[in-house]
């Protein structure tokens, strides 16, 4: 597992053509989420943490969607992708869907939709049962998605022996379903903070796996 706190364009320039044999990626949609986050933690006053909405640091993070130069490197240096919010990249030709209905918990919207390459239509079904924050105490990203749905995508779409690749890191949650499935991972972290804690928390969740 190779992680690091770099610009996505420079991590794959020094890939070959298809060097990856799936990249699963949850890049910035360019529809102001960080705008919205930023209202609802000011003003919500529970959600499921201690009843309180984490206070997420002020950037930019979602004001534009990729450039085109990242779509054209994340096809070049993968042979399958997987990309979620792949409904607003309106010039992002995958023929595959996959959706992860959320039946609405925890204040969620209903879904979330990823376009692939894979010609297929799958749906994962999250559970109530199935922690949104998957044993963090409170969420550590805005974006942050289930391990379980990380398990779910790899379980269903990569084969033994895969190279994965992320380029938008986040939460750190497809590191940890990448070590409980034996996938080698490489991924990276623009927002130096979000890469420190995502760092910690794979780490973290390493020594649980060890102690038992």
């Amino acid at each position: 597992m190779k992680i690091t706190n770099e610009n996505n364009i420079e991590l794959m320039a020094r890939y070959e053509d298809n060097h990856f044999d799936l990249a699963i990626v949850d890049p910035p949609y360019g529809i102001g989420a960080d705008i919205t986050q930023e209202y609802y933690s000011a003003n919500q006053k529970r959600i499921s943490n201690n009843g309180k909405w984490k206070k997420y640091k002020k950037t930019n993070w979602d004001s534009s969607p990729p450039s085109v130069k990242y779509f054209n490197e994340l096809l070049r240096v993968s042979y399958n992708q997987i990309v979620w919010g792949g409904n607003y990249f309106f010039n992002l030709n995958l023929s595959g869907v996959i959706i992860w209905n959320k039946y609405k918990n925890l204040n969620m919207k209903d879904g979330e939709l990823a376009k692939s390459s894979f010609n297929t239509f799958k749906i994962f079904n999250m559970s109530r049962a199935d922690a949104y924050v998957n044993k963090c105490n409170i969420k550590i990203h805005p974006t942050q998605k289930p391990v379980k749905l990380y398990e779910w995508l790899l379980m269903n779409y990569a084969k033994e022996g895969d190279k994965i690749l992320d380029t938008h890191l986040g939460s750190g949650s497809i590191a940890i379903a990448c070590h409980n499935l034996g996938y080698d991972l490489t991924a990276c972290e623009l927002d130096k903070d979000y890469y420190e804690a995502a760092i910690k928390r794979i780490e973290q969740h390493k020594q649980q796996i060890r102690m038992f």
